[in-house]
């Protein structure tokens, strides 16, 4: 029996996935495992959330279906924290739409503006999902390649022009993952210029906007004029606030897109748990200090994994964003091979680029998920990794 459809079965096998069950069976061996590859940082999350968590979570209200329209309290903590971070304004009621993480909402939006034979543009490598809602929606996928040559900017000039006269939406992702470019205004005013031209839907990923240093300030796309017409972008609490396993974020824009989204997702969910958007809503309104204390200690872990991986041999620039470094794998060697071998022989896990697609080719990314100790001690086994791949 077919079990299978030709949508699932095209989906590529999801990285992290093997790098966990690895990783377990080294730990069941006694290894000591350095775990680089998931962005899933150590730190806990903001005491005013758990605390909040607590006490929503006694009121029996909060355990009631949420639906889409879920928590009037954290649509307006996330509007305040956009005017405030970004002077965006929004309305809560209409252009904000609580999320169970953005993960899931930027693969339904997908589902929510595609056709079948539809152009989506996919950048590559990029997180997973992009490329996962695409397939699922049956879209014809163009996938960019981002490399140095463009800063790792997707420039939809590029396009050809048959395909960019299909194309009816388009992923982009700064600060970037996984390779931690950031984006210029300049270039969000011509991408946004070229989506209204070409009446594309801009799905613009901001979840690391606040993961930055050396007073770089990630912008939003929706501060550039025109962009509430085609683009809906979205933003997490996972990284800013190491929630990761809270599912908890938000899409801005237009009320149009919004409603699409939201008209999908009222067929495969009911929405975040409540008590968690009460304790979200609280967490944005202290957004402010707990960022500033969670940037200076991925700093402190960027500084140190920099300082260390140079020393160990390897290229490394020093990212203005994000929690990731995106590194050359030595010559002689693929992403893959560099990534099996460190894990297996040396017990460290970083994510091979080409399990972001094959435009990750040539790089692997290291997560700065723990402390600077542990990174340094990382980077002095992926050493012996150097000298293997020179041998």
């Amino acid at each position: 029996m077919r079990v299978l459809s030709e949508r699932a079965a095209s989906l590529p096998a999801y990285a992290v996935a093997r790098i966990a069950e690895v990783k377990r069976r080294l730990l069941a061996e006694g290894r000591d495992v350095i775990d680089l590859g998931a962005g899933d940082a150590d730190f806990p999350p903001p005491d005013v959330a758990v605390r909040t968590l607590a006490e929503a979570a006694a009121k029996p209200a909060m355990s009631r279906y949420p639906h889409q329209v879920g928590l009037m309290a954290f649509r307006e903590a996330a509007a305040s924290y956009m005017q405030r971070r970004f002077g965006v304004t929004l309305d809560p009621a209409s252009e904000i739409l609580p999320l169970i993480g953005s993960k899931e909402a930027l693969a339904h939006l997908a589902l929510a503006v595609l056709d079948p034979g539809d152009v989506c543009v996919v950048p590559e490598p990029g997180y997973p999902c992009y490329m996962g809602g695409a397939t699922l929606a049956n879209a014809d996928i163009e996938i960019y390649p981002l490399r140095p040559r463009t800063d790792f900017l997707v420039e939809l000039s590029e396009l050809p022009a048959a395909r960019a006269a299909k194309a009816r939406l388009v992923y982009l992702n700064y600060p970037n993952n996984p390779t931690a470019a950031v984006a210029p205004r300049d270039y969000l005013a011509r991408t946004v210029a070229y989506c209204r031209q070409h009446e594309m839907v801009l799905a613009f990923d901001n979840p690391y906007c606040d993961v930055t240093f050396d007073g770089y300030c990630a912008p939003s796309v929706l501060e550039v004029p025109g962009a509430r017409e085609v683009a809906l972008e979205f933003h997490s609490l996972s990284k800013s606030f190491g929630m990761t396993g809270w599912r908890v974020g938000w899409a801005a824009g237009s009320a149009e897109l919004i409603a699409a989204l939201s008209k999908v997702k009222t067929y495969v969910d009911t929405g975040v748990f409540l008590a968690i958007q009460q304790a979200a809503a609280a967490v944005l309104h202290e957004a402010e200090p707990l960022i500033a204390d969670l940037c200076e200690r991925f700093r402190v872990r960027r500084d140190a994994a920099v300082a260390a991986l140079r020393q160990a041999g390897f290229a490394v620039d020093v990212p203005k964003a994000t929690m990731y470094l995106w590194i050359p794998v030595p010559e002689g060697t693929t992403s893959a091979e560099f990534a099996t071998r460190a894990l297996e022989t040396e017990a460290v896990a970083v994510l091979p680029g080409s399990a972001l697609g094959l435009g990750g080719e040539g790089f692997f990314r290291i997560a700065l998920t723990v402390e600077a100790g542990r990174l340094r001690e990382a980077a002095g086994r992926l050493a012996s990794v150097v000298g293997w791949v020179g041998a």
